[in-house]
């Protein structure tokens, strides 16, 4: 009984923090596909048989669905239609008819929508909990450590790392925590004077409470005391661009290093790594939450813009391609791709759940059961 009721802690905030995500996402689609005239026939949150919903004024289903992972909005026309089979009301109304620009729009709106729920959340937080910021110098540098090794010393004040200027402490704890054992030109403010260094960030292992192992890069400096400073409406909006630039960026190398075999892909999680961070988030409080869902939200709308068939990305190629020859590609070649595309996400999806279940130990556990 105790493990059940441990569980829920972990898979209540889980379902409803992808809720908000999924909705958000499909509202992007709804909201775009309805301006550019596209029917929209379903708006469903969850997969499988409806659970409750109504239908609108304008003919939309909106309904709640038994598999509560992910959503969809259906739109009237979403494949190839014989022209001669519709009235011409139906075609105005059909999305297959509609021009390319405004199909690549209604496509680009979920993950659009991610990011500008992202920059919303932490525009929020910014206004009222106030932004983190810790001032870029040096405060002590461990004996011993990769700083000490590279040059740094106490009361240098970094002016860039890896090429990119900084101004907060986070920065530098964020390109070095991404970059293990990648040696990073580094350029300090030491009196009047500026310093150019190189530093190799030392590898580091952390094991969780639920014994799950994170590889991170570590260079053995502290900074000063971190404060949280409220901001402004415009200046909030702008650091959440920025912050949301930031993310986005972060993620995409971290991808590009597991692509390349520079990074270990152990560290790709799936909905258990994510259901359980979200319990472990919502614990501590609602600002972790809020933080939790921008990033969540901004990996989204980045995964979705993957030029991989099934996804977003997928669609906009196609659009490309459409755009390049004039006329859309053949029915084979798309439904080859789609195969392909749900090939590769079902692959991704198991291999991120299996890491999942290594991390969280299940195989050991399983295993004293039976033995």
């Amino acid at each position: 009984m105790a493990f059940l009721t441990g569980a829920w802690d972990y898979v209540v905030p889980f379902l409803v923090i992808l809720t908000i995500l999924v909705f958000v996402h499909e509202l992007g689609h709804y909201l775009v596909a309805r301006w550019c005239g596209v029917r929209i026939e379903v708006f469903s949150i969850g997969f499988g048989p409806e659970l409750f919903g109504w239908t609108d004024r304008a003919g939309t289903r909106w309904k709640a669905s038994a598999i509560p992972f992910g959503g969809y909005v259906k739109m009237f026309g979403e494949r190839d239609t014989d022209e001669s089979v519709l009235s011409a009301a139906e075609r105005a109304d059909s999305f297959y008819f509609k021009p390319l620009h405004l199909r690549a729009a209604v496509v680009s709106a979920g993950p659009v929508a991610n990011f500008l729920f992202a920059i919303l959340l932490l525009t929020g937080l910014f206004a009222t909990a106030g932004e983190p910021f810790t001032p870029p110098v040096v405060g002590a540098v461990t004996p011993g450590s990769a700083a000490e090794i590279g040059g740094i010393v106490p009361g240098d004040r970094f002016v860039s790392i890896a090429g990119k200027p900084v101004d907060r402490f986070e920065q530098i704890q964020m390109i070095v925590r991404d970059n293990p054992g990648v040696p990073l030109p580094v350029v300090v403010k030491r009196g009047a004077d500026e310093v150019a260094l190189k530093v190799t960030p030392q590898m580091r292992e952390d094991t969780d409470h639920f014994g799950n192992t994170q590889r991170y890069g570590f260079f053995g400096i502290s900074g000063g005391t971190r404060q949280f400073v409220r901001l402004g409406p415009a200046a909030a909006v702008w650091r959440a661009v920025a912050e949301t630039y930031t993310i986005s960026a972060s993620t995409l190398q971290s991808v590009g290093q597991m692509i390349i075999g520079t990074r270990t892909a152990d560290d790709l999680g799936g909905p258990l790594r994510i259901a359980q961070i979200s319990g472990e988030v919502a614990q501590v409080g609602l600002v972790s939450v809020v933080w939790f869902l921008a990033v969540l939200s901004i990996n989204l709308g980045l995964i979705n813009l993957f030029p991989v068939p099934v996804l977003d990305g997928g669609h906009l190629l196609f659009y490309a391609a459409e755009a390049i020859r004039g006329k859309p590609l053949g029915q084979k070649a798309q439904e080859i791709g789609f195969r392909i595309g749900f090939a590769l996400i079902v692959g991704l999806m198991v291999f991120a759940t299996w890491n999942d279940l290594m991390h969280l130990k299940v195989f050991e556990f399983l295993k004293k059961l039976v033995t």
